[in-house]
């Protein structure tokens, strides 16, 4: 009966283990818990998260490659989520992360991609750039739903509707006759373009021909250029150009050289009009003190009783010449002993 006893304990102890262990690996299993650490974690900042709840899948490149662990608020009305991926993802060059609708029954993910690979949308790269952060965060963004996408449709119809009856209460009997005129009008306008058209056609003949005959103005001027060429070709290949040439460099260093003589003849006219300068100077400063009243030369020039004394001197020497030619014994007296 102990035997039995110990035997009924035993099962009934295994059995409790037994059920244990299994709530335990269900419970484990369930939450897909990490017991062989393959798994690294994800931080995800976005504005919003949508439909995104725990469990969701992550998906990269279409492949499930995790699942998002937890969804918290976070600081200035930002929205953390943690996700958890397979150790052997390798994830894309500069990830983000979509969280997008994958069905329509309400089922959400969250899709990692590049930052090239965000749709062309002006406000959801908006949403991707404000939402960087650290290296250890990645940017999110959430993208419309069709739920979303329905109700954007709905309004842009129900404006659609507004605008039809906006122009039909516009387009009344009034505006049919006025469209009616106008296209009358516009009858009228046609066939004046077309005048006008075949009139210009008229003057594009003309100018056409004007045209062709400039071309070959432009042609004949082309051949003379040509033989004009053709003629330089044979001055050079005689050497006359190059005897032209080096007879314009000898003329050139000539005028170079005139230039330098000329420019020596300058300075020496310069050096002697300054030196002609200064002797005029005193020459004015000479005849200037000969012209006043001072000194010899100013008294011989301005004092007239100088010229008549030398008038009565000169006609005095006269007569004493005249005397000494008539009475020469008188002055002079030769003895000879």
């Amino acid at each position: 009966m102990t035997t039995s006893k110990r035997t009924s304990d035993f099962v009934v102890g295994l059995t409790v283990l037994v059920t244990v262990v299994v709530l335990i690996g269900g419970t484990l299993w369930l939450r897909q818990a990490d017991l062989g650490g393959r798994t690294k974690h994800l931080i995800v900042r976005s504005r919003d998260v949508g439909g995104v709840a725990l469990g969701n899948p992550v998906v990269i490149r279409g492949v499930r490659a995790g699942r998002v662990e937890q969804i918290a608020l976070g600081d200035n009305d930002w929205v953390v989520l943690q996700l958890g991926l397979d150790r052997e993802v390798e994830l894309p060059k500069d990830p983000v992360v979509l969280l997008t609708a994958s069905s329509l029954f309400g089922e959400w993910q969250a899709t990692v991609t590049s930052r090239d690979g965000v749709p062309p949308d002006r406000n959801l790269r908006a949403a991707i750039d404000e939402a960087r952060a650290g290296s250890d965060t990645i940017a999110g963004a959430v993208l419309p739903d069709i739920a979303q996408l329905t109700a954007v449709a709905g309004r842009i119809s129900g404006d659609v509707a507004k605008v039809a009856e906006r122009v039909q209460v516009a387009f009344d009997d009034a505006a049919a006759r006025e469209l009616r005129e106008s296209i009358r009008n516009f009858a009228v306008l046609s066939a004046e373009l077309a005048r006008t058209v075949n009139a210009q056609s008229r003057n594009l003949d003309r100018i056409s021909t004007n045209v062709q005959t400039g071309l070959g103005t432009i042609n004949e001027a082309a051949a003379r250029l040509d033989a004009f060429a053709g003629r330089v070709d044979s001055a050079t290949s005689r050497g006359e150009l190059q005897t032209i040439v080096a007879n314009s460099q000898n003329a050139a260093r000539e005028l170079v050289q005139a230039a330098q003589n000329l420019k020596g003849i300058t300075d020496r006219l310069d050096r002697t009009e300054t030196n002609l300068s200064r002797a005029v100077a005193r020459a004015d400063s000479v005849f200037a003190k000969a012209n006043s009243r001072t000194g010899t030369m100013g008294l011989i020039i301005n004092d007239p009783s100088l010229y008549q004394q030398s008038d009565s001197l000169v006609r005095e020497l006269r007569a004493l010449v005249a005397d000494v030619k008539k009475n020469p014994r008188r002055y002079v007296n030769v003895r000879v002993f």
